[in-house]
């Protein structure tokens, strides 16, 4: 595995210009708001708050930019993934990268032939300008022809992980990247992988659902600095 910018610290941000409403002020629904921009201080502070971009309809693509919190959110636990034997046999035929090929992967979750595709160009040049600060990061699965094959892109803040998208041209090639994932996510000590809503695919990987009150509980644990022992005076 070849890792490149995992384990930096990100880029400093300037202070969001928008002002998200407490999760208190929400509405009864998974989309909470509508507005505002894709500027780096803006994602990470949506998603420091438990919200993330999306279009709202895929008719809705040129107007503004959707925000959501869903009711039940979807989230992995770090020692749930459901590991097949045809997943441990494919782990040993591809190589696994990190950050090296971040936009191709967005390319390959965008496109337009997959169900429910949504990521525009507007949301590739987002993350890849959150990926080039720090803040976003790829999982590549390469095959023996080093030819990438499959992966996943998400955010990361703290010990907490918003996975966004994955896609796979080859058996079992996004699921190699989300093992590596966990793994790193473990040796990392983190906490929290979000894969926001539930889907049947995402439930056979060991995906469960918890309600938002929960969800922003432990995205709130996820983000709270460590313990520094005190200075001698």
């Amino acid at each position: 595995m070849s890792a490149t910018n995992w384990q930096t610290v990100p880029a400093d941000l300037e202070v969001c210009r928008w002002e998200f409403p407490p999760s208190t002020r929400w509405p009864v629904s998974d989309l909470v708001g509508r507005g505002a921009d894709l500027n780096p201080a803006t994602m990470i502070h949506s998603y420091s708050r438990g919200i993330f971009p999306m279009p709202a309809e895929p008719d809705d693509w040129a107007s503004e930019i959707a925000w959501w919190s869903p009711l039940s959110r979807a989230v992995l636990p770090l020692d749930g993934l459901a590991v097949t034997k045809s997943m441990r046999r494919s782990a040993t035929r591809y190589k696994v990268r990190v950050d090296t090929s971040f936009e191709q992967v967005m390319q390959g979750c965008a496109a337009p032939h997959r169900p429910g595709a949504w990521i525009t160009q507007q949301f590739i040049d987002a993350y890849v300008d959150l990926h080039e600060l720090g803040w976003a990061h790829s999982i590549e699965t390469f095959d023996e022809n080093n030819l990438l094959v499959g992966g996943l892109y998400g955010v990361r803040i703290g010990n907490f992980f918003a996975g966004e998208s994955m896609y796979h041209l080859s058996r079992d090639a996004s699921k190699v990247a989300l093992m590596t994932l966990i793994e790193m996510m473990n040796e990392s000590k983190m906490m929290l992988l979000d894969v926001q809503w539930q889907t049947p695919h995402l439930q056979s990987l060991g995906a469960v659902e918890i309600d938002r009150a929960e969800y922003l509980n432990r995205l709130a644990l996820a983000l709270t600095p460590p313990l520094r022992p005190p200075r001698n005076l």
